[in-house]
C-alpha cells in the first residue's frame, strides 16, 4: 500500500457537481492499493496516518499528528500510485490491486478510521473525482506499508 498525504488547509471532492467529502484542515489521503494488501495492512496505514506528525507545535516544529491538531482526515482511492514508472512513457498498472478486491479493503480501510476518529471523509471508489485543495507547506509524504 502506498499512500500519499499532502497537510492541507481545507479539501474536497466532487462527484457529479456534488461535493460528497470535505474537510478543513488537516490531511488529505490518497490511497493505493497493491496485489499484496490486507485488512492488516489498511489497519497499519490508518494508524500510522493518524499519528504522523505534520503540524507544528507551539515553536513551530512538526511534532503533532492530526488528532492533536484537530484536523480533517480525506481519504481518497488512487490507483494511480501503484503504477510502474521506471520503464518507458506509459505507466503500468499491473501492480493495483483489482477494482472489485481493492474497493472491498478501500472500504474496510474507511470503516477502520472511523473507529479511530470522527472527522473523517471521503471519496467515491472508482468514480471520476475533483479534488480541490489547498496544500500547506508544501508538504507531502509518501507512507507505504
Amino acid at each position: 500500500m502506498k499512500v500519499l498525504i499532502q497537510r492541507v488547509s481545507k479539501a474536497s471532492v466532487t462527484v457529479d457537481n456534488k461535493i460528497i467529502g470535505q474537510i478543513d484542515t488537516g490531511i488529505l489521503a490518497y490511497i493505493g492499493i497493491g496485489h499484496d494488501d490486507t485488512q492488516a495492512t489498511t489497519i497499519k496505514m490508518i494508524d500510522k496516518i493518524l499519528t504522523y506528525r505534520i503540524f507544528e507545535n507551539e515553536e513551530g516544529k512538526l511534532d503533532k499528528n492530526v488528532q492533536q491538531a484537530n484536523g480533517g482526515l480525506l481519504l481518497v482511492s488512487q490507483f494511480t500510485l501503484m503504477a510502474k514508472t521506471d520503464k518507458g512513457r506509459r505507466p503500468d498498472f499491473g501492480g493495483a490491486m483489482p477494482p472489485a478486491e481493492a474497493e472491498l479493503l478501500f472500504n474496510e480501510l474507511v470503516r477502520y478510521a472511523h473507529t479511530q476518529y470522527d472527522n473523517v471523509a471521503m471519496g467515491q471508489f472508482g468514480a471520476f473525482m475533483l479534488v480541490d485543495a489547498v496544500n500547506e507547506g508544501p508538504l507531502n509524504f509518501l507512507l507505504e506499508c
